[in-house]
Protein backbone atom coordinates (compact mmCIF):
# COMPACT_ATOMS: atom_id res chain seq x y z
CA UNK A 1 0.00 0.00 0.00
CA UNK A 2 2.55 2.28 0.86
CA UNK A 3 6.14 2.51 -0.42
CA UNK A 4 7.64 3.68 3.02
CA UNK A 5 6.24 4.37 6.51
CA UNK A 6 8.74 7.21 7.52
CA UNK A 7 5.99 9.74 7.75
CA UNK A 8 4.39 8.01 10.46
CA UNK A 9 7.75 6.66 11.84
CA UNK A 10 8.48 10.49 12.08
CA UNK A 11 5.21 11.42 13.74
CA UNK A 12 4.89 8.59 15.93
CA UNK A 13 8.28 8.75 17.43
CA UNK A 14 7.84 12.40 18.29
CA UNK A 15 5.70 10.78 21.09
CA UNK A 16 8.07 7.82 22.03
CA UNK A 17 6.02 5.44 19.90
CA UNK A 18 7.62 2.82 17.88
CA UNK A 19 5.83 1.40 14.50
CA UNK A 20 5.84 -2.18 13.96
CA UNK A 21 4.75 -3.69 10.22
CA UNK A 22 2.29 -6.98 10.40
CA UNK A 23 2.17 -9.01 7.17
CA UNK A 24 -1.33 -8.83 6.47
CA UNK A 25 -2.02 -12.26 7.89
CA UNK A 26 -4.37 -12.55 10.81
CA UNK A 27 -1.85 -14.15 12.96
CA UNK A 28 0.81 -11.10 12.82
CA UNK A 29 -1.56 -8.97 13.50
CA UNK A 30 -2.74 -10.68 16.15
CA UNK A 31 0.53 -11.36 17.49
CA UNK A 32 1.57 -7.95 17.03
CA UNK A 33 -1.79 -5.92 17.85
CA UNK A 34 -2.13 -8.25 21.12
CA UNK A 35 -0.29 -5.69 23.15
CA UNK A 36 0.24 -2.95 20.79
CA UNK A 37 -1.39 0.62 21.75
CA UNK A 38 -2.76 1.87 18.26
CA UNK A 39 -3.61 -0.37 15.31
CA UNK A 40 -3.08 1.78 11.87
CA UNK A 41 -5.02 -0.04 9.09
CA UNK A 42 -6.15 0.14 5.47
CA UNK A 43 -8.02 -2.61 4.40
CA UNK A 44 -7.82 -5.48 6.83
CA UNK A 45 -10.71 -6.69 8.53
CA UNK A 46 -11.19 -5.90 12.19
CA UNK A 47 -13.82 -8.08 13.72
CA UNK A 48 -15.35 -8.32 16.56
CA UNK A 49 -13.07 -11.40 17.48
CA UNK A 50 -9.80 -9.26 16.69
CA UNK A 51 -10.83 -6.66 18.62
CA UNK A 52 -11.21 -8.88 21.64
CA UNK A 53 -7.53 -9.74 21.25
CA UNK A 54 -6.30 -6.09 21.46
CA UNK A 55 -5.53 -6.07 25.11
CA UNK A 56 -3.85 -2.41 25.24
CA UNK A 57 -5.27 -0.77 22.29
CA UNK A 58 -6.41 2.36 22.84
CA UNK A 59 -7.20 3.46 19.10
CA UNK A 60 -7.49 2.24 15.84
CA UNK A 61 -6.83 4.76 12.72
CA UNK A 62 -7.58 3.75 9.41
CA UNK A 63 -6.22 5.75 6.74
CA UNK A 64 -8.86 5.73 4.57
CA UNK A 65 -12.43 7.09 4.10
CA UNK A 66 -14.72 4.05 4.56
CA UNK A 67 -14.71 2.31 7.97
CA UNK A 68 -16.79 -1.18 6.94
CA UNK A 69 -14.04 -3.19 6.99
CA UNK A 70 -13.88 -2.70 11.54
CA UNK A 71 -16.36 -3.49 13.74
CA UNK A 72 -16.75 0.32 15.25
CA UNK A 73 -19.53 -1.00 17.69
CA UNK A 74 -17.08 -3.93 19.07
CA UNK A 75 -14.39 -1.18 19.75
CA UNK A 76 -16.78 0.99 20.79
CA UNK A 77 -17.70 -1.41 23.89
CA UNK A 78 -14.13 -1.56 24.44
CA UNK A 79 -13.66 1.65 24.86
CA UNK A 80 -11.36 1.87 22.03
CA UNK A 81 -11.44 4.99 19.39
CA UNK A 82 -11.83 4.53 15.93
CA UNK A 83 -10.55 7.23 13.51
CA UNK A 84 -10.90 7.66 9.80
CA UNK A 85 -9.73 10.19 7.43
CA UNK A 86 -12.40 11.23 5.44
CA UNK A 87 -10.88 14.26 3.43
CA UNK A 88 -7.73 13.53 1.83
CA UNK A 89 -8.35 12.27 -1.73
CA UNK A 90 -11.50 14.15 -2.19
CA UNK A 91 -10.16 16.04 -5.69
CA UNK A 92 -8.62 12.38 -6.72
CA UNK A 93 -11.80 10.69 -6.32
CA UNK A 94 -14.22 13.05 -7.66
CA UNK A 95 -11.77 13.29 -10.57
CA UNK A 96 -11.86 9.92 -11.42
CA UNK A 97 -15.30 9.62 -11.13
CA UNK A 98 -15.61 12.50 -14.05
CA UNK A 99 -12.57 10.88 -15.90
CA UNK A 100 -14.14 7.64 -16.01
CA UNK A 101 -18.21 9.96 -16.73
CA UNK A 102 -16.58 11.51 -19.97
CA UNK A 103 -14.75 8.69 -21.11
CA UNK A 104 -17.85 6.53 -21.33
CA UNK A 105 -19.97 9.46 -22.77
CA UNK A 106 -17.18 10.07 -25.29
CA UNK A 107 -16.84 6.86 -26.38
CA UNK A 108 -13.49 6.78 -25.82
CA UNK A 109 -12.67 3.12 -24.84
CA UNK A 110 -14.63 1.83 -27.62
CA UNK A 111 -13.25 4.72 -30.16
CA UNK A 112 -9.52 3.15 -29.34
CA UNK A 113 -10.40 -0.03 -30.05
CA UNK A 114 -11.79 0.15 -33.16
CA UNK A 115 -9.25 2.39 -34.98
CA UNK A 116 -6.80 0.04 -33.62
CA UNK A 117 -8.95 -2.40 -35.38
CA UNK A 118 -8.68 -0.26 -38.72
CA UNK A 119 -11.36 1.51 -38.65
CA UNK A 120 -12.00 4.97 -39.22
CA UNK A 121 -15.80 6.66 -38.86
CA UNK A 122 -17.96 7.35 -36.19
CA UNK A 123 -21.25 6.03 -37.44
CA UNK A 124 -19.86 2.89 -35.80
CA UNK A 125 -19.73 5.06 -32.32
CA UNK A 126 -22.96 6.72 -32.68
CA UNK A 127 -24.77 8.20 -31.12
CA UNK A 128 -22.68 10.73 -28.84
CA UNK A 129 -24.67 13.29 -26.95
CA UNK A 130 -23.59 16.88 -26.21
CA UNK A 131 -22.30 16.95 -22.13
CA UNK A 132 -24.72 19.97 -21.44
CA UNK A 133 -27.92 17.96 -22.15
CA UNK A 134 -27.50 15.56 -20.09
CA UNK A 135 -28.20 14.91 -16.51
CA UNK A 136 -26.13 13.29 -13.72
CA UNK A 137 -27.63 11.55 -10.62
CA UNK A 138 -25.54 11.53 -7.15
CA UNK A 139 -26.07 8.64 -5.01
CA UNK A 140 -24.71 10.50 -2.07
CA UNK A 141 -23.49 14.03 -1.37
CA UNK A 142 -20.81 14.14 1.17
CA UNK A 143 -17.68 15.93 0.55
CA UNK A 144 -16.56 13.74 -2.94
CA UNK A 145 -20.14 13.93 -4.37
CA UNK A 146 -20.17 17.64 -4.00
CA UNK A 147 -16.89 18.28 -5.73
CA UNK A 148 -18.39 15.77 -8.93
CA UNK A 149 -22.03 17.92 -8.71
CA UNK A 150 -19.79 21.07 -8.88
CA UNK A 151 -17.49 19.98 -11.56
CA UNK A 152 -20.88 18.67 -13.44
CA UNK A 153 -22.46 21.88 -13.47
CA UNK A 154 -19.04 23.75 -14.61
CA UNK A 155 -20.09 21.45 -18.06
CA UNK A 156 -23.33 22.32 -17.74
CA UNK A 157 -24.93 19.45 -16.88
CA UNK A 158 -28.07 19.11 -14.28
CA UNK A 159 -27.20 17.52 -11.10
CA UNK A 160 -30.17 15.81 -8.91
CA UNK A 161 -28.96 14.02 -5.72
CA UNK A 162 -30.27 11.23 -3.46
CA UNK A 163 -28.90 11.34 0.51
CA UNK A 164 -31.26 10.58 2.97
CA UNK A 165 -29.26 12.59 5.12
CA UNK A 166 -28.12 15.89 3.20
CA UNK A 167 -30.27 18.67 1.76
CA UNK A 168 -28.15 20.10 -1.36
CA UNK A 169 -28.55 23.65 -1.87
CA UNK A 170 -29.17 24.71 -5.04
CA UNK A 171 -29.72 21.27 -5.99
CA UNK A 172 -32.78 19.10 -6.71
CA UNK A 173 -33.48 16.47 -4.06
CA UNK A 174 -35.09 12.95 -5.37
CA UNK A 175 -35.71 9.55 -4.30
CA UNK A 176 -33.47 6.83 -5.61
CA UNK A 177 -36.68 5.54 -7.85
CA UNK A 178 -36.90 9.37 -9.09
CA UNK A 179 -33.14 9.74 -9.70
CA UNK A 180 -32.52 6.57 -11.49
CA UNK A 181 -35.16 7.11 -13.99
CA UNK A 182 -34.64 10.81 -15.04
CA UNK A 183 -30.27 10.60 -14.81
CA UNK A 184 -28.10 10.14 -18.23
CA UNK A 185 -25.00 9.38 -16.22
CA UNK A 186 -25.56 7.91 -12.17
CA UNK A 187 -22.24 8.08 -9.80
CA UNK A 188 -22.13 6.02 -6.80
CA UNK A 189 -20.48 8.04 -3.29
CA UNK A 190 -22.30 6.70 -0.45
CA UNK A 191 -20.64 4.12 2.51
CA UNK A 192 -21.27 0.78 2.64
CA UNK A 193 -23.89 -0.35 5.05
CA UNK A 194 -26.06 -2.73 5.94
CA UNK A 195 -28.97 -0.15 4.29
CA UNK A 196 -26.74 0.59 1.21
CA UNK A 197 -25.19 -2.99 0.48
CA UNK A 198 -26.63 -4.19 -2.76
CA UNK A 199 -28.57 -0.80 -3.80
CA UNK A 200 -27.84 -0.98 -7.35
CA UNK A 201 -29.14 -4.43 -8.66
CA UNK A 202 -30.95 -5.84 -11.54
CA UNK A 203 -34.04 -3.80 -11.14
CA UNK A 204 -32.47 -0.65 -10.57
CA UNK A 205 -30.67 -1.03 -13.65
CA UNK A 206 -33.65 -1.79 -15.60
CA UNK A 207 -34.98 1.57 -14.61
CA UNK A 208 -31.69 3.51 -15.82
CA UNK A 209 -32.79 3.05 -19.26
CA UNK A 210 -30.36 1.86 -22.05
CA UNK A 211 -28.84 4.97 -22.61
CA UNK A 212 -27.83 5.82 -19.06
CA UNK A 213 -23.82 4.69 -17.55
CA UNK A 214 -23.49 3.82 -13.88
CA UNK A 215 -20.00 4.80 -12.22
CA UNK A 216 -18.91 3.29 -8.52
CA UNK A 217 -15.77 4.82 -6.95
CA UNK A 218 -17.32 4.84 -3.36
CA UNK A 219 -17.63 0.82 -2.25
CA UNK A 220 -17.94 -2.21 -4.62
CA UNK A 221 -20.73 -3.70 -2.35
CA UNK A 222 -22.97 -0.86 -3.38
CA UNK A 223 -23.33 -2.99 -6.76
CA UNK A 224 -24.46 -6.53 -7.53
CA UNK A 225 -21.57 -7.52 -10.05
CA UNK A 226 -23.45 -9.69 -11.64
CA UNK A 227 -26.49 -7.86 -12.08
CA UNK A 228 -24.22 -5.21 -13.78
CA UNK A 229 -22.93 -7.69 -16.46
CA UNK A 230 -26.16 -8.92 -17.61
CA UNK A 231 -27.11 -5.54 -17.88
CA UNK A 232 -24.04 -4.47 -20.13
CA UNK A 233 -24.34 -7.78 -21.79
CA UNK A 234 -28.13 -6.63 -22.51
CA UNK A 235 -28.10 -3.40 -23.61
CA UNK A 236 -30.02 -2.34 -20.36
CA UNK A 237 -28.12 0.30 -20.12
CA UNK A 238 -24.95 2.17 -22.35
CA UNK A 239 -21.84 1.53 -20.11
CA UNK A 240 -20.60 1.68 -16.57
CA UNK A 241 -17.03 2.63 -14.97
CA UNK A 242 -16.05 0.75 -11.72
CA UNK A 243 -12.98 1.22 -9.87
CA UNK A 244 -14.29 -0.53 -6.49
CA UNK A 245 -15.50 -4.29 -6.13
CA UNK A 246 -16.99 -6.59 -4.02
CA UNK A 247 -14.18 -8.52 -3.96
CA UNK A 248 -10.67 -7.52 -4.16
CA UNK A 249 -8.77 -7.79 -6.21
CA UNK A 250 -11.49 -8.85 -9.11
CA UNK A 251 -11.23 -12.21 -10.52
CA UNK A 252 -10.72 -11.20 -14.51
CA UNK A 253 -13.38 -13.82 -15.98
CA UNK A 254 -15.88 -11.59 -13.65
CA UNK A 255 -15.35 -8.40 -15.91
CA UNK A 256 -13.85 -9.88 -19.30
CA UNK A 257 -15.13 -9.07 -22.29
CA UNK A 258 -18.00 -7.14 -21.04
CA UNK A 259 -19.28 -4.74 -23.32
CA UNK A 260 -19.52 -0.75 -22.04
CA UNK A 261 -17.89 -1.78 -18.96
CA UNK A 262 -14.42 0.67 -18.55
CA UNK A 263 -12.60 -0.81 -15.04
CA UNK A 264 -9.61 0.29 -12.51
CA UNK A 265 -8.11 -1.31 -9.60
CA UNK A 266 -9.76 0.50 -6.76
CA UNK A 267 -7.04 3.59 -7.70
CA UNK A 268 -9.30 6.71 -7.40
CA UNK A 269 -8.34 7.40 -4.21
CA UNK A 270 -4.31 7.79 -5.34
CA UNK A 271 -2.34 10.39 -6.04
CA UNK A 272 1.23 10.52 -4.45
CA UNK A 273 0.06 13.81 -2.45
CA UNK A 274 -2.97 12.06 -1.40
CA UNK A 275 -1.07 8.90 -0.20
CA UNK A 276 0.90 11.13 1.79
CA UNK A 277 -1.99 13.09 3.01
CA UNK A 278 -3.17 9.90 4.36
CA UNK A 279 -0.45 8.40 6.49
CA UNK A 280 0.59 11.74 7.97
CA UNK A 281 -3.44 12.71 9.10
CA UNK A 282 -3.77 8.85 9.98
CA UNK A 283 -0.50 9.17 12.25
CA UNK A 284 -1.81 12.26 13.60
CA UNK A 285 -4.95 10.52 15.06
CA UNK A 286 -2.74 8.04 16.63
CA UNK A 287 -0.45 10.23 18.50
CA UNK A 288 -3.57 12.61 19.57
CA UNK A 289 -5.18 9.84 21.29
CA UNK A 290 -2.29 8.21 23.00
CA UNK A 291 -1.23 11.92 24.28
CA UNK A 292 -4.77 12.50 25.80
CA UNK A 293 -5.92 14.57 23.13
CA UNK A 294 -9.38 14.41 20.98
CA UNK A 295 -8.78 12.83 17.37
CA UNK A 296 -9.59 15.00 14.39
CA UNK A 297 -11.86 12.20 12.72
CA UNK A 298 -13.54 9.93 15.01
CA UNK A 299 -16.13 7.37 13.82
CA UNK A 300 -19.22 7.32 16.27
CA UNK A 301 -20.86 3.67 16.29
CA UNK A 302 -24.23 3.73 14.53
CA UNK A 303 -27.23 4.45 16.77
Amino acid sequence: MFPSTTIEESLLGEIGAHLEIADGSLADVLSRGADADALLNTYFPISASTVEALERCRVIARYGIGVDNIDIAAANVRGIVVTNVPDYSVEEVAAHAVAMMLALLRKLPAADRYVRSGGWSIDALRPIRRISSLTLGLVGFGRIGRQVAQIAASMGMAVLVHDPYVSPPGLEPVSLDELLSRSDVVSLHAPLTPETRGLIGAKQLQAMGEHAILINTSRGGLVVLEDLVEALRSGSIAGAGIDVFDQEPVSPNRVADVPGLLVTPHMAYYSEEALAESQRKAATQVAKVLTGQQPDYPVRPAS
